[in-house]
């Protein structure tokens, strides 16, 4: 009887390549919480008012908050009034990073989050669904004596959202607005040093622009990057790691190729899933450290749609083909498309993602209880097997059950790993060493998607040890024991193919004696 890996593979040698692997998992989870720092970091900025005083300017003027040319400035609206500049004349400015620093090409990103400082006045509130406009420019440079270069200008409209939480009456004039950050622009490539935002705030009544906003007192920018610890952490796990796969995925499909039959329904899943788990490897991220590629954040969100969607739906189909001999090919036609929703879904909303996360989860911890199940009801065929064949099928079994129970614990940590990632970023004091929490997630998870897949490539491998023209994926126990004595209990081996479980052999008496 040929055989997976899983199948023919001895005890000891199975427990060293569990060890190692948690070895491995282990040392994942530690390079991420003690040695890289966390992912992301947030500054926050508040905006100069300078002051434009030429009107009708035909070229465009950059104004700096600080340094040898910083700008005219005022402190407050009340100045402004005070010395008569209108409000389509006041320009913030933010300069990023702050003064006697330098961006660099490893942070990878930049998002920047808006905030407004509003101030409750009872002549003057905000209306329901204001919208403020936005006239916004953005420049960069590369030392700081060059003249800046205009990268982007556009008008944008943000919809306030604010709420005033004490009574709206004259004694309450000047308490703040509590306000929703709002998405203010990203930056696709960091790869200039110095960057200049002005924002202008334009007023125009018989417009209705900027109208009904209520008392703006500053403007608040957070500005969001990678760490450049964190991305050298990052890309050298990526870099060690794409051969790893690679060559056991080459290795994995020579030996499928050797059999006699073509390749079934599980053998090709594999593969597929070795094949994007190498594309979300391959780390084309060192080119961005060159090369200003604004595109490598959309490339990056479809590389891991791709492994997501084959993840999830690689559970499903290896859950439904352990059932065992039941109607398999209804619940791997089903959990596809429930599977392949739920990627879809994951893309377009991250609340929603977050439920179908949690209903795919429950869903796979119901396939494999009806794994359980089917297999604990197969086991009352054991007892009439001779004690070798016994023993041996009681392996096998204690074998599945432990990979379907590392499959679960597998898509419990993915679906905690999306849930974390969406949440403020934290670490944990152990000693004198401070423990990323969020870096260690982001690693430790990376490694374990790769060391499980690497796992399931080499234990679904066929066997060396005997090669035959049929083998087999998986392994079904029929027969009843009342109806079928000593040795002549039924074994069916099945694999299954796009049209069902089809049956591989028979054996019966002592012509299924090993």
């Amino acid at each position: 009887m040929a055989g997976a890996i899983i199948e023919n593979m001895s005890t000891k040698k199975l427990v060293i390549m569990g060890v190692t692997l948690l070895l491995f998992q282990a040392f994942a989870f530690m390079v991420g919480g003690l040695i890289a720092p966390s992912p992301t970091t947030a500054v926050h900025y508040l905006a100069t008012k300078c002051v434009d005083t030429v009107k009708h300017r035909q070229e465009t003027k950059w104004f700096m908050p600080w340094g040898p040319d910083q700008c005219d400035k005022i402190r407050t609206f009340d100045e402004a009034m005070a010395k008569k500049i209108e409000a389509n004349n006041i320009v913030f400015a933010v300069h990023i990073p702050l003064s006697n620093k330098e961006m660099s090409a490893w942070f990878q990103f930049m998002l920047v989050i808006l905030q407004f400082d509003i101030a409750f006045k009872m002549y003057n509130q905000i209306e329901d669904g204001a919208l403020v406009t936005i006239d916004v420019g953005l420049a960069y440079r590369d030392d700081t004596v060059s003249e800046w270069t205009e990268m982007a200008h556009s008008y944008e409209q943000r919809k306030l959202s604010c709420n005033f939480t004490t009574t709206k009456t004259f004694e309450n004039e000047g308490r703040y607005y509590e306000c929703d950050l709002l998405p203010f622009m990203e930056v696709g490539s960091v790869a200039h040093k110095y960057y200049l935002l002005n924002i202008r705030l334009p007023v125009n009544e018989r417009k209705k622009v900027n109208v009904g906003i209520g008392e703006i007192k500053d403007i608040r920018l957070v500005s969001i990057h990678q760490n450049g610890g964190f991305t050298k952490v990052w890309f050298a796990m990526k870099t060690f790691l794409t051969p790893s796969i690679l060559i056991i995925m080459i290795w994995y499909w020579r030996r499928i190729t050797l059999m006699s039959r073509p390749p079934v329904l599980l053998e090709k899943v594999i593969l597929a899933l070795g094949i994007s788990m190498t594309f979300i490897n391959i780390p084309v991220e060192w080119f961005s450290v060159g090369f200003n590629w604004t595109w490598m954040l959309l490339f990056g969100d479809i590389r891991q749609g791709i492994f997501y969607s084959m993840l999830l739906s690689f559970w499903i189909i290896f859950c439904g083909e352990h059932l065992m001999c039941t109607d398999s090919t209804r619940f791997n036609r089903m959990s596809v498309f429930l599977c392949l929703t739920i990627c879809t879904t994951t893309m377009a909303f991250i609340i929603v993602a977050g439920i179908c996360a949690c209903l795919y989860f429950l869903f796979l911890c119901f396939m494999v209880f009806q794994v359980f199940r089917n297999i604990s009801g197969k086991r009352t065929s054991l007892p009439a097997m001779s004690r070798a064949r016994r023993l041996h099928y009681e392996g096998l079994i204690f074998r599945f059950k432990f990979l379907m129970l590392v499959t679960l614990a597998c898509a419990a940590m993915t679906v905690i790993f999306f849930i974390i990632s969406q949440v403020n970023e934290g670490h944990w004091h152990w000693g004198e060493h401070t423990v990323e929490v969020n870096s260690a997630f982001f690693t430790g998870i990376y490694g374990m998607w790769n060391l499980y897949v690497f796992a399931i490539m080499f234990l679904y491998a066929p066997s060396h040890k005997r090669y035959g023209d049929e083998q087999s994926s998986g392994q079904c126990i029929t027969g009843d024991a009342g109806a079928n004595s000593g040795e002549d209990i039924q074994l069916t081996t099945t694999i299954t193919h796009v049209d069902g479980p089809t049956e591989i052999y028979k054996m019966t008496g002592k012509e299924a004696q090993e």
